[in-house]
């Protein structure tokens, strides 16, 4: 049915195009088409994007690319702001408002392959606590907890833009330009922790996840878990579903993540940890891609 849908979007949307002669109203258009107005922050790379809890200098690194309507002639700064998501089920809310963690000069700039403005925007772990207004060791950040992280393009005209207003095509694969991080703290023991972690799958559509999963690499290992897929099977519903993933004694190394794939809004999952069973990550809707924050600390 959704494929059904989906083919009905598409000729409505082709013959909307067709009647209409107004581009969307969003930045993407502002800066591409050459005409007037617009700016965006380019993500060409996510070098670190969660921290470690036993490691204060453990970092959130991306490198960003500025484009506006005369090729970063416009840019005048990037703020960089940040704030705290508790998500610790202790019945305690520590979660803190956004706050301005720095500024970042178009002077600090370098040039890109692109010909245009780029940089490096990185924050410590200790840098960021710190700027909350947390104090090292009081307990009141955990593993499975989430910072978030907001970039605001500044134009030298007075204008600004941030996530707002980045319409779905900026923060889309090919323009990479969410102006929004997510970066969660991980525990990540001195050794890996061994036995069966189960996970629960859901899909609130109910034809599967079409391409996403779970991937729980071990010792450059990967393994997989995922609802099938309605579509290529002709098998289903497919709402629900539990998969167990075993780290083997022996282990050096783990790392868990998440691929997206088609309708990645329908998924959502948790993953329980082997020896205490408690849930040590919550994921979903939309999970982001990328290595998972895993709660381990209570393990």
């Amino acid at each position: 049915m959704k494929k059904i849908i989906n083919k009905l979007l598409i000729l409505a949307f082709a013959f909307s195009t067709v009647l209409s002669c107004k581009d969307p109203d969003n930045a993407i258009y502002d800066v591409f088409d050459g005409v007037t107005y617009g700016a965006v922050l380019r993500t060409l790379d996510r070098v670190s994007t969660n921290y470690n809890i036993f490691d204060l200098n453990s970092r959130f690194e991306i490198v960003i690319e500025e484009q506006d309507e005369e090729y970063g002639g416009l840019l005048d700064k990037v703020n960089v702001y940040v704030d705290y998501t508790d998500k610790t089920d202790d019945g305690v809310n520590n979660s803190k408002a956004e706050v301005l963690l720095k500024s970042i000069a178009a002077s600090e700039f370098t040039t890109s392959a692109n010909g245009l403005p780029t940089t490096t925007i990185a924050a410590t772990f200790s840098e960021a606590l710190a700027a909350l207004g947390f104090t090292i060791g009081d307990g009141n950040y955990n593993g499975g907890d989430e910072f978030n992280f907001r970039l605001e393009v500044v134009l030298t005209d007075g204008r600004s833009f941030s996530a707002a207003d980045a319409s779905g095509s900026l923060q889309g694969s090919y323009f990479q330009s969410p102006y929004a991080y997510n970066v969660g703290i991980l525990c990540i023991p001195d050794s890996p922790i061994t036995g069966d972690y189960v996970i629960t799958m859901q899909d609130s559509y109910g034809d599967g996840w079409q391409g996403s999963k779970i991937v729980c690499t071990i010792d450059g290992v990967e393994n997989y878990a995922f609802l099938p897929d309605y579509w290529s099977t002709g098998l289903g519903p497919f709402t629900d579903g539990t998969a167990t993933i075993t780290v083997p004694a022996g282990a050096s190394t783990v790392v868990w993540s998440f691929v997206a794939g088609d309708w990645p809004s329908e998924v959502s999952f948790q993953i329980y940890g082997p020896n205490s069973g408690n849930v040590i990550g919550d994921f979903g809707p939309s999970p982001v891609e990328g290595e998972l924050a895993l709660n381990l600390c209570n393990e």
